[in-house]
């Protein structure tokens, strides 16, 4: 029997010895951090005390907080930069593009791992990495050479069928995944890209999918590597990088999905929800406020030559506002080379520098109620810096037929589609791209007032007594936990500042409650934490005291953020079992370090005068972790012992 693409990618970076029922270690050969999670990943790995990076190739990004209102974001950019310059780490400027777009262009290589704390990290799965989102600890781990482990995955392979047919693009697709699949089917899966039908799919129209598979849930989803792959290398001056990957003819899967792209169209995601996909023309003729192309979905030349050759000779209506953000620098120098940026700018249409922006709410916030269409990822209630905004997610395509005509349209009704071919040589500019000395160990590194300590990691005590702080529902993001936009980011560096926001959109009073409780535990429903990779949604409960969360389900990274920051998080055996819980009610889990080797932990309602038990579900290197007081603790002593430059092998 044939191996499937991932399993040949796992086994070839699995670390010898470390295989278990339960995991698999892996070595890690690029990292990726962006600014609003990087500054707590480089402060953490600081702490584990090495000279330098011990991967093969370590980038920092700054694309998220370069709206710089007042000081701190400036202040975390020079610590950002001085840090790359310190420890052999490239830096790519503000200003020079979206992490994923920028890596995808600049230095993914099919076959290696990548590690990126950010969620939409399997972006890169478009080029055939095996590039996976987490928290900033875990990257952090891997730059100091440890390995990266996950869950055994499950592979669902999807099989592309046919072609797409003219105005239907590969946000279609993915948004076609979501809709069978929802926010939880990738939940413990790598969805692997095969069929007739990939060939036919450019390495960012793949990049689209792969991108949005975080969406799922999934721990990555990644392509083959072929001719596409070769041209798009060879298109950004890096030939020498490919190389072919595919399944096996015979490889096997436990699980598939078939699409047949011919029978797609276009597809609009409802808010609030990734998952809530409808055709485009069911909402055709409603009024739009605001349309955005953009973010690193859906930010390539590719996608703005084809918004663009929409727009061309016309104007946006008159009550809808249009707003464009390239994803890299030399994807802008491209756009203006060939008078697609003079397409937007004649058409009305808004410029924004080459970031996130308006995607994790840094700006461009639609009106009260607004209707938004966006070629972005997320349409988390809240997340456009509006409370009541209504984001719905759209190709870019979608987004700018809408906006010329004010009202959601179905592109299909524009006519023939002209063809559009990518440029064999793109436009290259790494001048934004800083690469570090080969000796920064005598650097000084910037600090400015907003960087705070990292907390006291504590060891997990034996017995817990406390409140039930927070009952929550099902679907609880990150968001939720702790909001994005221009406001809160900005504190991304300053743990006892930003937890004045934890559950903002859910309990304002949340922080004050739990200092008066001296910390507590949390319950809630199904795929709790889902969304961001953001650490601080777990650092920032930590802060406040939460000993304990228990769930029905979680999402993956947010289950290791808890472990990694020695909060435990527990599984509710039933539904039933959170329902009898009510909030203030007091809880008493006894007995948890022998619990923890087996697989149950009991938990006594003192209020209700009743028990219950909840499974941990945890690997015995979580455990471990748990015990020590989080992943710093554990990783310190292990840094030290690691073979220098056993990342990079």
């Amino acid at each position: 029997m044939g191996r499937n693409l991932v399993e040949k990618l796992i086994a070839s970076h699995r670390i010898p010895g470390s295989e278990s029922g339960e995991e698999v270690a892996l070595r890690i050969d690029h990292t990726l951090t962006q600014d609003t999670t990087g500054t707590m990943a480089y402060l953490q790995f600081e702490a584990i005390g090495v000279d330098r990076v011990r991967t093969e190739r370590s980038v920092s990004y700054v694309d998220h907080n370069t709206l710089q209102v007042s000081f701190e974001n400036a202040d975390d950019h020079n610590y950002l930069q001085d840090v790359a310059a310190r420890y052999g780490i490239i830096f790519s400027r503000p200003g020079n593009g979206i992490c994923h777009q920028v890596h995808l262009e600049r230095f993914g290589v099919p076959g290696k791992t990548l590690l990126g704390s950010d969620s939409h990290t399997p972006t890169a799965g478009g080029l055939g990495m095996l590039a996976m989102g987490a928290g900033g600890l875990d990257v952090a781990l891997a730059m100091a050479g440890l390995p990266f482990s996950i869950p055994k995955p499950r592979v669902l392979k999807v099989e592309l069928r046919g072609r797409l047919r003219p105005w239907v693009s590969a946000k279609d697709i993915i948004l076609e995944v979501l809709r069978r699949l929802t926010v939880k089917g990738g939940v413990g899966k790598i969805l692997e890209y095969g069929g007739e039908g990939v060939a036919g799919l450019t390495v960012p129209e793949r990049g689209t999918i792969t991108n949005m598979g975080a969406e799922l849930g999934a721990t990555t989803s990644i392509f083959p590597s072929d001719e596409q792959t070769r041209a798009f290398l060879e298109a950004q001056g890096r030939g020498q990088d490919y190389r072919p990957l595919a399944a096996d003819p015979d490889a096997s899967y436990d699980e598939s999905l078939t699409i047949d792209l011919g029978a797609l169209e276009p597809l609009i995601a409802l808010p609030h929800m990734p998952d809530k996909v409808v055709p485009v023309r069911e909402l055709a003729g409603k009024s739009v406020d605001q349309c955005f192309i953009g973010s690193c979905t859906n930010s390539s030349y590719l996608d703005l030559a084809r918004a663009a050759a929409i727009l061309r000779g016309g104007r946006i209506a008159e009550r809808t506002s249009l707003v464009v953000a390239p994803g890299s620098r030399s994807t802008l120098l491209m756009i203006a080379k060939a008078g697609i940026l003079g397409d937007f700018v004649s058409a009305g249409a808004r410029i924004l520098e080459c970031a996130c922006g308006p995607c994790i709410g840094i700006g461009q916030a639609p009106c009260s109620g607004g209707i938004s269409l966006r070629s972005s990822n997320r349409n988390f209630e809240g997340r456009s810096g509006t409370a009541d905004g209504q984001v719905h997610l759209v190709s870019a395509e979608t987004a700018a037929v809408s906006a010329l005509r004010g009202v959601i349209t179905d592109p299909r009704s524009l006519g023939p589609a002209a063809e559009l071919v990518l440029p064999a040589r793109y436009e290259i500019d790494d001048s934004q791209l800083v690469a570090p000395p080969a000796d920064g160990s005598k650097l000084r590194i910037r600090r400015g007032p907003n960087i705070k300590s990292l907390p006291e990691f504590r060891p997990l005590p034996d017995s817990v007594e406390a409140e039930l702080l927070l009952k929550l529902g099902d679907d609880i993001t990150t968001d939720h936990i702790l909001p994005a936009g221009s406001k809160i980011m900005s504190l991304r560096s300053n743990l006892p500042a930003i937890s004045e926001y934890c559950f903002a959109a859910v309990d304002p009073g949340f922080p004050a409650r739990a200092r008066a409780a001296g910390g507590g535990v949390l319950a809630a429903g199904e795929n709790y934490g889902q969304g961001s990779s953001r650490e601080h949604a777990a650092l920032s409960p930590l802060f406040l005291g939460v000993k304990a969360v228990i769930a029905l389900s979680y999402a993956r990274i947010h289950r290791q953020n808890l472990v990694n920051a020695g909060i435990l998080p527990l599984i509710f055996e039933s539904r039933a079992e959170l329902e009898a819980l009510g909030q203030g009610d007091r809880l008493a889990l006894g007995d948890i370090h022998r619990s923890l080797e087996g697989e149950f932990i009991e938990i006594r309602n003192l209020t209700k005068g009743r028990s219950f038990r909840a499974r941990h579900g945890l690997s015995r290197r979580q455990a471990e972790i748990l015990l020590a007081g989080g992943a710093l603790n554990a990783a310190r002593k292990a840094a030290r012992d690691a073979v220098p430059g056993g990342g990079a092998a």
